[in-house]
């Protein structure tokens, strides 16, 4: 099923040469409209006329989020502000938040966009949204909405938090669909099963699922738990919102990237070398659409490999694997670079072991030390110490092999470590504090 079979089935010679003309033409509007591009371009030696070729997109300046906080909060607006009819912001928790603003002819791409994506997924017309993305300057509960009612869905507005009353809404509303962040769906399956409910006997089939990390292992122990498909969906706020890519649920192998919209390069974050296909490096987005901030070369962080083969569900867009993590999130432990989604695929792999965890990092004696906490089942806790401490040693020896990193794993009970109704945070480097 398509949502708009024409444009997501566009031979690639013809994509290509849609991406070339509005390329050119994106540039021609920020040289002229956009003083930091202006500057940065005349730089870099380039004019929208002497792009000849896709190849000379490598030829054009990187943009970085600190870029988007210095010109805070309007400065990388392409149109007056008069023709802005929504802003959206990041969470601003390291820093100025990065402002985004909106033409109403971004936000019918946005709405389209995400209309294309929950098809992809396996949502129709008649399903009934359960959308649990936040509402606000949070880009995802919005973008979600917009897509379902240009989908034709039902959509249910419920935002994030009041965990019992979500439940109770999926079971006498009928929902079909769920999405939220993973960690999310998985803190829902716990509170059900403590309320006595058993996702089975709910109407859902669909999950998509994104906005964080999260592994294949973890897909599965979704599935499982929730009893519908999970399918991976990314986005960016900085580049438009949810929807920017999404498996196809014929597949799920890759996330197509939208690229009529969208021109994807992977780099290497180090050298900014561009990568060739399959190797795996830093996500650089071109918008070639967007009007009221289009960005050129933007570095997102995060860390994938991107494919051109055809798929099984005959789309022609390339597809970009699930995020490993991100560049910035990266942990260097005594010279090992580990990504917490390599070692939640190791700990998912572990029979008895929750999908809550948390990794400490430390610095003792001018040596970093990794610590890696997570949680079991009621039985194995109350089990005898030296069974946990096999279990322990176990998964230690895993994580060394695996991963080539020595830490310390601990145990604890059931429910110990905090939920979080958005992102999880898997993370706590304490290294850089006093």
């Amino acid at each position: 099923m398509f949502f708009n079979e024409e444009f997501e089935t566009l031979p690639r010679e013809a994509l290509e040469a849609l991406q070339l003309k509005r390329l050119k033409a994106m540039v021609a509007r920020v040289e002229k409209s956009v003083p930091f591009y202006k500057e940065a371009l005349a730089k870099a030696g380039v004019t929208s006329d002497s792009i000849k070729t896709l190849a000379d997109l490598q030829r054009l300046p990187f943009t970085y989020k600190q870029d988007m906080r210095d010109s805070y909060p309007y400065n990388l607006f392409a149109v007056p502000m008069e023709d802005i009819v929504r802003i959206h912001a990041s969470s601003g928790t390291t820093g100025k938040p990065t402002v985004v603003g909106y033409t109403k002819k971004d936000i019918e791409t946005w709405s389209e966009l995400m209309a294309r994506s929950f098809v992809a997924a396996g949502v129709h017309r008649g399903d009934i949204i359960h959308n649990s993305y936040g509402y606000g300057l949070f880009t995802g509960g919005l973008g979600a909405h917009y897509g379902a009612e240009r989908l034709g869905a039902s959509v249910i507005p419920m935002s994030g938090g009041n965990t019992k009353k979500q439940i109770m809404i999926m079971q006498d509303f009928g929902s079909t669909v769920l999405t939220c962040t993973p960690s999310y769906s998985l803190f829902m399956a716990e509170a059900a099963k403590e309320e006595g409910i058993d996702f089975r006997d709910l109407k859902l089939r669909v999950g998509i699922f994104g906005a964080e990390p999260w592994s294949e292992e973890m897909r599965r122990d979704i599935e499982a738990k929730l009893n519908l498909s999970a399918v991976d969906i990314y986005g960016l706020s900085e580049i438009m919102g949810p929807g920017v890519a999404i498996e196809c649920c014929e597949a799920k192998k890759g996330l197509h990237v939208w690229e009529d919209h969208f021109i994807p390069e992977i780099i290497n974050p180090e050298t900014c070398e561009v990568l060739g296909e399959g190797q795996m490096g830093e996500l650089v987005i071109t918008t070639i659409t967007k009007e009221g901030i289009p960005l050129i070369r933007y570095r997102t962080r995060d860390i994938t490999s991107i494919t051109y083969e055809p798929c099984a569900c005959g789309r022609t867009h390339a597809r970009i694997a699930r995020m490993s993590g991100r560049s910035d999130d990266m942990l260097i432990i005594r010279g090992v670079n580990v990504f917490p989604s390599q070692i939640e695929a190791i700990l998912m792999g572990v029979e008895g072991v929750e999908p809550h965890y948390v990794l400490i990092v430390e610095r003792r004696d001018n040596l970093d030390t990794l610590e890696v906490q997570v949680e079991v089942g009621e039985n194995i806790f109350s089990d005898e110490i030296k069974h946990l401490q096999a279990l322990s040693v176990k998964i230690e020896k895993q994580i060394k092999e695996m991963l080539g990193v020595t830490c310390r794993v601990r145990l604890v009970e059931p429910k110990s470590i905090t939920r979080s109704e958005g992102k999880a945070k898997r993370v706590i480097d304490n290294r850089n504090k006093a």
